[in-house]
């Protein structure tokens, strides 16, 4: 692709901001200024817009693009196709029993190359695509990039969190670099291939049917800690001018299709407004915590969320586990036993989770739904209620939540390909009954 001028500095390639309205361009002049809509744009190029959120949202999402060709070129009779493994809700398997307590160890990689399309595995779905509320989870297992190859989503957004390797994603709007332990977010409807740089590549994605994901509301907390703005990373523009075929694959609806193209897609010289994709180094994220006694909702930890309509209550949060301390006092410090209304998927992205510090593997997942209780096994039980509880520092652990409002239905391929640990409920059986009728701590 063709690149503007390095930006300098440490965010050199990358604007930073989070959902600023930006403006870049590929070559000098391409961009009007005053106006988005130019009688005729400079170089031969064609104005379009590129729109996320309905034009009377409140503010509009929206980024105006420059570009060799419109995209009705990049447009042509459509031919449905099946990727079996990418699954859409709603995805009920009167086989399959999602109520329960689950755990998966890392899904391996599959003899042959897959690409971003081929290696999507979906592990679990949620709501509605077509009424668009709810969510999906996926494992993604690349090994190949795509080759005069694009795709998009019209059903979602992609929160993409990696796990080992290193991708690119060629976009309409620049290039972002993704590694482990840092995350992406697609939007809907942009264009993009995606390219391996450092494989095997594996990692999760939250396939987000909802409102956009946007920064929590900090409340009391106020205005510093936990994810910054500036922070999250916006590509400078970028742009392909080859005429070779190319196909183009359209996820609609919860099924795909595909185009043939004479071009490549990514032909963006310049762009500005708020619409654009981003990535964002987790190691980043400011924890807070409690720093007297007692333990803090792990809402506290929530990196973006995804507005419902109901205040307070997410079509999905992304939360995150990483290093911190832990200084309470008189305070049993892992995640309490709970359940709760929020179904909630577990991934480890690296070390060891407090909470389970056995079985819970780099890699693996987890799940628990809605109003079925869970928490510690015994080790951690016996472990966090017997420490000395000086303070002490988590270290080598990055693990994240995806949690939403909804039922997360578990899919044949979760329940009867991915590596399930039939025992994992098994890791509370040893738990012991310490109620003898007498008053003190036991």
């Amino acid at each position: 692709m063709v690149q503007a001028p390095s930006l300098a500095g440490p965010n050199e390639g990358y604007m930073p901001g989070f959902g600023n309205d930006f403006e870049t361009e590929a070559l000098p002049g391409a961009l009007p200024q005053g106006m988005n809509s130019p009688q005729k744009c400079d170089y031969g190029l064609y104005g379009e817009q590129l729109s996320g959120t309905a034009f009377t949202a409140d503010p509009p999402e929206r980024t105006w693009c420059y570009r060799i060709r419109p995209s009705v070129k990049h447009s042509h009779r459509y031919t449905k196709i099946d990727l079996p493994l990418w699954t859409s809700a709603p995805c009920v398997d009167p086989d399959v029993i999602s109520l329960g307590q689950y755990r998966w160890d890392p899904v391996a990689h599959s003899d042959g190359g897959q690409t971003w399309l081929t290696g999507m595995r979906t592990m679990t779905t949620a709501g509605d695509v077509n009424t668009q509320v709810g969510m999906a989870s996926h494992v993604y297992l690349v090994t190949e990039s795509m080759v005069d190859d694009y795709f998009f989503s019209a059903d979602s957004e992609l929160l993409v969190v990696p796990q080992e390797g290193r991708l690119r994603f060629a976009t309409e709007l620049g290039i972002i670099d993704l590694e482990p332990q840092e995350i992406a977010i697609i939007p809907r409807g942009l264009v993009y291939r995606v390219e391996v740089l450092d494989g095997p590549c594996r990692g999760f994605v939250c396939e987000n049917y909802g409102q956009k994901f946007e920064l929590p509301g900090r409340g009391p907390i106020g205005a510093n800690c936990m994810a910054n703005p500036r922070d999250f990373k916006a590509p400078v523009a970028a742009f392909e001018d080859r005429e070779v075929p190319s196909t183009v694959t359209v996820k609609w609806c919860g099924q795909f299709h595909r185009t043939d193209i004479g071009q490549s897609p990514l032909d963006v010289v310049a762009w500005h407004g708020n619409y654009a994709p981003v990535k964002y180094d987790l190691k980043t994220y400011c924890p807070v915590g409690a720093i007297l006694f007692d333990h803090p909702d792990p809402s506290i930890f929530t990196v973006l969320t995804a507005p419902s309509g109901v205040p307070g209550t997410a079509n999905i949060d992304f939360v995150l586990f990483r290093d911190r301390w832990m200084v309470a006092e008189n305070t049993f410090r892992p995640p309490w036993y709970h359940k709760n209304i929020m179904s909630e998927l577990m991934g480890n992205i690296y070390g060891q989770y407090d909470a389970k510090p056995q079985g819970f593997v780099p890699g693996g997942m987890s799940l628990h739904n809605m109003m079925l209780p869970h928490g510690p096994d015994k080790n951690a039980f016996e472990g966090a209620s017997n420490s000395n509880l000086g303070p002490e520092k988590l270290e080598n652990t990055m693990s994240f939540m995806f949690e939403t409002r909804f039922p997360q239905h578990l899919t044949a391929f979760a329940a009867n390909d991915a590596p399930l640990q039939d025992d994992y409920i098994d890791c509370w059986a040893d738990i012991e009954k310490k109620f003898d009728g007498t008053p003190g701590l036991k």
